[in-house]
């Protein structure tokens, strides 16, 4: 049974139980659909490899919610936004699509429900890994099979980037941005650095396993279910330039302490001393900052 840690919500369990039923019915589709010989794989104009699962699962989503929540919003990765007011579903019906394609176990569906731009529940289901992560505002996050059948999310208590586990989807997507070397920097300062990759490696951090994660780009629909669980687990989850929330198109998520000494090194914020580029660009700082604010480890 769940113990909610501030008593038990009422504002979103019935849209929480719903995100449940969807998550079900994406299961069934995404193993069905798995290492399947007749599998369908285009590529996206963004070069993203899509699969009939990918679509399958977003149309029965939609189907649902459609009928359920009919004045809701959708915001999906495979049909972009439909409806309009102050709640909005977001999903991302198999997040770990390259995985998929090729027979690796390591992919979920993201399903989020954000009101008034705030993501007050997420549900990750990776029906292979037989794992399932939910959470809702004021409630708490788990892992478990079922609502009923739960264990609670806390993110681990690690002080030190030198004692502590990041983790990351690829080096590529640092490289293109102009950013390596200032994530390397965080890599070399880590105790232990793994390539988890998408969801899994927020999930670890909601669970206390994974101390930092951090990706370049991301969209909306990549982060805001993670988003919710890991603040709900604990952790800290903003974009690269500090902002709260899945809102930034990149993301580093924390257990709460280490937060600022990691964005030191990755982060970018505007400079107030310096005139902003003509084009209204954000300046990085990441180095700067590293030099300047971050405890040497001799002296920690």
């Amino acid at each position: 049974m769940m113990a909610y840690p501030h008593g038990v919500p009422t504002n979103y369990t019935d849209d929480l139980r719903l995100a449940h039923v969807l998550a079900d019915d994406a299961d069934s589709l995404t193993t069905s659909r798995f290492q399947a010989q007749d599998l369908h794989v285009a590529t996206k104009p963004d070069l993203t490899p899509v699969t009939d699962a990918d679509k399958a699962v977003e149309d029965a989503i939609r189907r649902t919610l459609s009928r359920s929540r009919s004045r809701d919003a959708v915001l999906g990765e495979e049909t972009g936004s439909s409806g309009g007011g102050p709640r909005r579903w977001i999903i991302d019906p198999i997040d770990g699509t390259k995985n998929f394609v090729r027979g690796v176990p390591v992919w979920a569906t993201l399903i989020a429900l954000a009101v008034d731009e705030e993501v007050v529940l997420g549900v990750v289901s990776a029906p292979m890994l037989n794992r399932r992560w939910w959470a809702m505002k004021g409630g708490g996050a788990f892992t478990g099979k079922s609502l009923m059948r739960a264990a609670p999310c806390r993110v681990s208590d690690v002080r030190r980037l030198e004692d502590a586990s990041l983790s990351y989807a690829s080096l590529g997507g640092w490289e293109e941005r102009g950013r390596l070397n200032d994530f390397m920097a965080l890599m070399r300062r880590c105790w232990r650095t793994r390539a988890y990759g998408d969801f899994w490696s927020y999930m670890l951090l909601a669970e206390g396993t994974v101390d930092l994660a951090a990706e370049p780009e991301l969209e909306l629909y990549d982060m805001a279910a993670l988003d919710v669980i890991v603040r709900e687990a604990g952790g800290r989850f903003t974009g690269l330039d500090g902002r709260d929330g899945p809102w930034s198109g990149n993301a580093l998520a924390s257990n709460g302490i280490l937060h600022d000494s990691a964005l030191g090194f990755i982060g970018s914020v505007e400079d107030p001393d310096t005139p902003a580029p003509a084009d209204g660009a954000v300046l990085d700082l990441s180095a700067r900052r590293r030099l300047s604010s971050v405890p040497d480890p001799d002296t920690d």
